[in-house]
């Protein structure tokens, strides 16, 4: 196994429990970053399809509300825009933004927020007020559409950077961290079982050769007794009568 393929770590008991940690975390983040990658497809295909119906249902809008202004300059025979332009002074419709969260991540959410009074309501009293105000609802859930529109494909791009940076670090998990640290493990085992047989030949040796100098010994003594050099040596237990108490002043 190459040193590139595994953790660079010393084999031994602690490490082998750090990396075997560091194994079970390296699951569990694999794991959760899974659920985290399914969850945020399931949202995703569902503002794809969203998307999708919104701009269709965009196009059918968009054409009835300039048919419906054609309609309308056709029949008052007058500018629509003049009317408009002397009515307004401020922005009738605001955008607001919240968030919304989608396993941990922020998606912003635009929605349309009409602001103060309606400063077109009598407008068309002369003439052309039921065109005008055709003409007016048309375009207003036009501007709504677009808003959501716009916030949907905010949510699309932003899903798909969070999707594909979740993805990579899935893969990363699953092809790279895990399997390096599940051969630092093997590493670390099998070292150690090389140890502990090296061990256990070790001791094997030092028992032999202890084996081997105990039989010399008991040898030499034998024939030391035999040949009656070898005396026994004197207990400390035995009385010696040349021993006399001396009285120390």
């Amino acid at each position: 196994m190459s040193s590139r393929d595994r953790i660079s770590i010393f084999p031994s008991r602690m490490a082998q429990t750090i990396m075997k940690g560091r194994l079970k975390g390296a699951q569990k983040g694999h794991s959760l970053l899974k659920k985290k990658a399914d969850a945020l497809q399931l949202r995703f295909r569902a503002i794809l399809k969203k998307i999708v119906e919104t701009k269709s249902l965009m196009g059918d809008v968009m054409r009835e509300a300039l048919f419906s202004l054609a309609e309308g300059k056709f029949t008052a025979k007058f500018d629509f825009n003049n009317i408009v332009l002397q009515n307004v002074n401020k922005a009738q419709f605001g955008v607001i933004t919240r968030k919304d969260n989608v396993a941990g991540v922020l998606l912003p959410v635009f929605e349309t927020a009409q602001s103060g009074a309606d400063s077109n309501e009598f407008a068309g009293l002369s003439g052309g007020g039921q065109q005008f105000t055709r003409i007016k609802k048309n375009f207003e859930r036009a501007i709504k559409l677009l808003v959501d529109l716009a916030s949907l494909q905010t949510s699309f791009i932003t899903l798909d950077g969070v999707i594909k940076s979740t993805n990579r670090r899935v893969n990363a998990l699953e092809h790279v961290v895990i399997p390096r640290i599940e051969r630092t493990i093997q590493y670390i085992t099998s070292e150690l079982d090389e140890m502990e047989r090296e061990e256990f030949y070790r001791l094997k040796k030092v028992q032999e050769k202890k084996k081997k100098i105990r039989a010399q010994s008991d040898a030499d003594l034998k024939l030391m007794r035999k040949l009656g050099e070898y005396h026994e040596p004197p207990s400390l237990l035995d009385v010696n009568e040349d021993d006399q108490d001396e009285i120390l002043f």
